[in-house]
């Protein structure tokens, strides 16, 4: 009898389950708090035609629009992990590689949501907002957003 017990309570035990219902496993996925900007970059014109520049608060990342060929490219600035669900200024400038010239300039206000990339009771919860790096309009949503052109 004892041998009939431990076999299933040791296989419960081996995959995660416990004997009063599934337990989910956390996974390991590492995420930072950020706040990103995507784009296509298509839209920017040729091949890395613009040097994108994305600021929150002092701290800016910036990286060429890429290839007219890829779907889509992202930017993001690293937030401290303690930020919380608060609302932090968001700098856009986007310059043309060729003269320099401002092509678009905007900010824009950042709500943080809360993520959870391994599951709600898992960590670590990060907080991040993204916006679309538009053309003409500047820091837009998202939503909506074709990948393909």
């Amino acid at each position: 009898m004892r041998r009939t017990l431990f076999i299933p309570a040791l296989a419960a035990t081996l995959t995660g389950c416990s004997l009063l219902g599934q337990d989910t496993a956390c996974t390991q996925a590492d995420e930072d708090s950020r706040v990103s900007a995507v784009w296509r970059p298509a839209d920017f014109g040729g091949r890395d035609a613009a040097r994108i520049r994305l600021c929150v608060d002092d701290t800016c990342e910036e990286r060429t629009s890429g290839s007219p060929d890829d779907p889509f490219l992202s930017l993001s600035v690293k937030l401290p992990d303690d930020v919380g669900a608060s609302s932090v200024p968001v700098r856009l400038v986007v310059t043309s590689v060729k003269n320099g010239d401002t092509v678009v300039e905007d900010s824009a206000r950042a709500r943080l949501t809360e993520d959870h990339p391994n599951g709600t009771s898992c960590p670590p919860t990060v907080w991040t907002a993204t916006f679309r790096a538009h053309p003409t309009k500047g820091l837009i949503s998202p939503k909506g957003m074709k990948l393909q052109g």
